[in-house]
């Protein structure tokens, strides 16, 4: 690792604990720390036994697994468990996602191509356009799409049968979907933010994959600060391996992860420079709320998208955020995170 990257790294300029895209590097390496069966999975301990149940009597019945709906916030699990599932069921996998269809034509093309048994995988799925949606209805319910040729008097509507297959949609924003799209998946599971124990095992297997050398103590600093997600778990242990690599580190410890990762600009808590911004605008320029997601993007000159998937649900989770119906508050939390005094007639709002 060069100099430059090494400073890079220690001034925090990128926001680490973002849900940013990830350099070609960090992708492959995502892939790589992915479980490939259910035994490894962790975490999510009542959906995994669901999920074998359905996917054992699936198999048993000779018949490929209904419809899965898997929503939560991002980096919980969503696409790993899309591809346990295809190899449990030994079924092959096409993976897209909802912005990569943006016209019925392509979403033709896709299932045409799918084999009986086979799994459609479709990540941020709430995204699909309403018309690509509505053409997704017929093929999840009875297996067929109804397209249209000609135009004017001439026009005809042929119905095209389609093997058997299990669509997997993805999304952190579930409310968005449309209740008919909702209503046709058999099962729907929302995923939840990771106890911190469950995430420093996550890391220690990871560790051993990345040849790092890790102790139980560093797993569990590195896990506290990781936001309950496993992404970002290994995200972080990525860059605790750097530094290590850089300082030739035989072991990390707690010591030396804590100290790596303040550096990094990533607190006690898990923030990092946007959340850290996001909460002191609310406690310093509104006086801890409530106040609009608009005012405060508009203050931050960030996209409100970016508050409501990024920030908010750890926030709102982890209790430094309430969202009431006049705005977002600061908790008496976020108060004592940075040492002010809480005023507790914020609580009457």
């Amino acid at each position: 690792m060069s100099e430059e990257t090494r400073k890079t790294l220690l001034k925090g300029t990128s926001p680490i604990v973002a849900d940013i895209k990830e350099s070609e590097e960090d992708v492959v390496l995502s892939i790589s720390l992915r479980p490939k069966k259910f035994n490894e999975f962790v975490g999510h301990k009542d959906i995994v036994d669901n999920l074998r149940i359905a996917i054992q009597a699936a198999k048993q019945r000779e018949e490929p697994l209904e419809h899965v709906l898997l929503s939560g916030p991002p980096g919980l699990g969503k696409t790993s468990l899309a591809h346990i599932i295809s190899h449990e069921m030994a079924a092959k996998i096409t993976a897209t996602s909802g912005p990569a269809i943006e016209r019925a034509g392509d979403l033709i093309g896709i299932l045409t191509n799918l084999e009986k048994g086979d799994i459609l995988f479709i990540d941020e799925i709430h995204r699909m356009s309403k018309v690509v949606e509505e053409f997704l209805y017929p093929a999840m319910e009875n297996f067929q799409i109804d397209f249209v040729i000609d135009k004017g008097p001439y026009a005809k509507t042929i119905k095209f049968n389609l093997k058997p297959f299990t669509l997997i949609g993805a999304t952190t924003r579930s409310g968005l979907l449309a209740a008919p799209l909702r209503g046709r998946f058999g099962i729907f599971y929302s995923l939840d933010f990771y106890k911190i124990e469950e995430l420093a095992k996550i890391i220690k297997n990871s560790s051993q994959l990345l040849t790092v050398c890790l102790d139980d103590q560093a797993a569990l600093e590195i896990a506290k600060r990781a936001r309950g997600t496993p992404r970002i778990a290994n995200r972080l242990l990525r860059r605790v391996r750097d530094y290590a690599q850089v300082s030739k580190l035989e072991k990390v410890d707690a010591q030396a992860a804590s100290k790596i990762l303040n550096e990094l600009g990533i607190d006690q808590a898990g923030f990092d420079e946007l959340d850290r911004k996001v909460l002191k605008l609310i406690l310093e320029s509104f006086d801890g709320g409530p106040v609009g997601i608009e005012s405060l993007a508009a203050s931050l000159n960030e996209e409100v998208d970016t508050i409501a998937d990024t920030v908010e649900p750890y926030l709102l989770k982890a209790g430094y955020l309430k969202r009431t119906s006049r705005g977002r508050l600061a908790t008496k939390k976020a108060y004592e995170h940075f040492g002010l005094k809480f005023n507790k007639q914020e609580e009457l709002f």
